[in-house]
């Protein structure tokens, strides 16, 4: 975990203490929201693609990635956006005070001490270190067809092996049904390349698909995902992952962050 960094919540004035999240680097290395000190914490009241994820810079390797928002829930309800310090800021270098030695750890701030838990409101820690793979290469996304490609791409760089498209396209996604448009052994994948969020239905079908094959279900939007369909997922644990045109699929939820944290 990050240093500990006291969050007021502006809605009951109660101050919190917050230690933030730790990301797993492709390099191997850990990757902690360098945290806006003094920055007001702020209610989030609407959310955002854009704000639910924030660049990071890796001290190890220099690579920036994008990562869920640091959030803290407070016991008032009010759910708080901890502000982080942009890339492009120049890091603040505590200053040296003389005959000092050199400082010790920041001390533990946990929920028996403070009474509020520093865990994210939405998005479980990673469970397992980073596994060792080479960056992703996406493939820009201008058919149903590149999607799908796309999708048994990353899955193969999660270290799915074989994964195929079935030879019935009929009811799949793609094909307007909710049948699965990727299989592997011990994998059923979902892709939706339509300009509407993903159903609840959809879902569903996919995770009983997955129970039924004894493997694990991943789905993959264009539009992103239904309200109720997000909630449905983060209660059966299946990772979803939304893609633009680029080509870069992202996790959306906590169990698509620890499949990409472990791998296949």
């Amino acid at each position: 975990m990050g240093e500990n960094v006291p969050v007021r919540c502006p809605a009951c004035r109660r101050t919190h203490g917050y230690a933030p999240p730790v990301y797993p680097c492709p390099c191997g290395a850990p990757v902690v929201p360098p945290l806006l000190r003094g920055a007001p914490a702020e209610p989030i009241t609407h959310r955002t693609w854009t704000d639910e994820w924030v660049t990071v810079r890796c001290g190890q390797c220099g690579r920036r990635d994008q990562w869920p928002q640091p959030e803290l829930g407070c016991p008032c309800g009010t759910v708080l956006r901890v502000p982080v310090r942009p890339v492009t800021a120049v890091p603040q270098q505590p200053s040296p005070t003389a005959g000092s030695g050199p400082p010790g750890p920041p001390p533990a701030s946990t929920a028996s001490t403070t009474g509020v838990s520093t865990v994210p409101a939405h998005i479980p820690l990673p469970r397992t270190a980073a596994v060792p793979r080479p960056s992703f290469r996406p493939v820009t996304i201008r058919t149903a067809r590149d999607a799908v490609t796309t999708a048994a791409l990353y899955l193969r760089w999660l270290g799915f092996r074989d994964v195929v498209q079935p030879e019935d396209h009929s009811g799949t996604a793609t094909g307007g049904g909710f049948g699965v448009d990727l299989r592997g052994p011990g994998l059923v994948a979902q892709v939706d390349p339509t300009t509407r969020p993903t159903s609840l239905r959809a879902v569903e079908c996919l995770w009983l698909t997955g129970l039924a094959a004894s493997a694990t279900s991943v789905s993959f939007s264009l539009a992103g995902y239904e309200d109720r369909a997000r909630a449905r997922a983060d209660r059966l644990r299946l990772p979803l992952f939304v893609m633009d045109l680029t080509g870069t699929p992202q996790p959306v939820n906590g169990a698509a962050d620890e499949l990409v944290a472990r791998g296949a």
